[in-house]
């Protein structure tokens, strides 16, 4: 897979696990990540085996790989609300079963927000939470990957220091990675925009974290500026990113064989639209 160009999109289950399938091929994409439950909700509806196994059919027979699960927005796993902590851990669990019930590599997952606690304490909690999880799982071939923010209010991982950090702390095992998103990255001061910044800031990745965590990489252009520690998605080419951007991104020998997922808006309307400027920029 390696060598291989894997571009995709974040489509909605409203429809069911299947339907996002049928939208992935309609874009043309050959990868595909989606929540497995409503993202907003702590309950989770139950995937029967027989609807598990018809999508990990379906992803096979159209070669879609890897499939990623994205986690709930509303787990935070680095809070002092030790309450609010432990409800996180277990919807993180649940959630890692769930993305192996059907067949999913990765289960990508914000790194949570100190809430006030600073920073350290939350990284603290957020280590012990991980490791928690992945001892929870030992079963489990899943991915953890921890994504880039843009560092909006609290929030953990707009810096590599601290993704590094947790992975270290966490053993730095097989099973924890990374997902950069572009958006995110450059609001939080990586001005991925230009050549030199691009330059500088993947040998700050590769010197900090290593490429070889780097599974995922969200394809986002950027509503707001660089430094904003504002999280506004756009459309490929229509933000502060550009089209270059995308274009370094995409002919980037290192990283073939990483899953572009587009998370920009109205997926279903625009996903197929976005793919189709990224191949053009290959």
């Amino acid at each position: 897979m390696k060598d291989t160009l894997l571009i995709g999109g974040h489509f909605p289950i409203s429809r069911g696990l299947n339907h996002a399938v049928s939208l992935t091929l309609d874009a043309g994409g050959n990868t595909l990540q989606l929540f497995t439950k409503s993202p907003g909700q702590w309950k989770a509806r139950n995937i029967s085996k027989e609807e598990a196994e018809s999508f990990k059919a379906l992803v096979r027979d159209n070669n879609i790989n890897p499939v990623i699960v994205h986690d709930s927005y509303l787990i935070n796993l680095a809070t002092s609300n030790e309450s609010l902590r432990e409800k996180s851990l277990r919807a993180f669990v649940e959630e890692i079963q769930r993305a192996g019930f059907i067949g999913a590599g990765y289960l990508v997952t914000h790194m949570g927000a100190h809430t006030g606690a600073g920073e350290d304490a939350g990284l603290d909690n957020l280590c012990r939470s991980v490791s928690r999880a992945i001892e929870m799982t030992g079963d489990s071939s899943v991915v953890i990957l921890l994504e880039t923010t843009a560092g909006q209010g609290t929030s953990l991982g707009y810096s590599f220091s601290q993704i590094a950090r947790v992975i270290d702390e966490c053993g730095g095992g097989p099973r924890i990675g990374v997902c950069l998103d572009t958006c995110h990255v450059y609001a939080a001061g990586y001005d991925i925009s230009t050549h030199e910044g691009y330059k500088k800031t993947f040998e700050e990745f590769d010197s900090v974290i290593g490429l070889d965590r780097l599974a995922v990489v969200h394809l986002n252009d950027a509503r707001k500026g660089l430094g904003s520690r504002v999280d506004r998605h756009a459309h490929i080419g229509r933000g502060m990113l550009g089209l270059d951007t995308f274009r370094r991104l995409l002919r980037d020998p290192r990283l073939r064989g990483t899953a572009f997922i587009l998370e920009t808006p109205e997926p279903e309307k625009m996903h197929k639209h976005n793919m189709e400027i990224l191949r053009s920029l290959i």
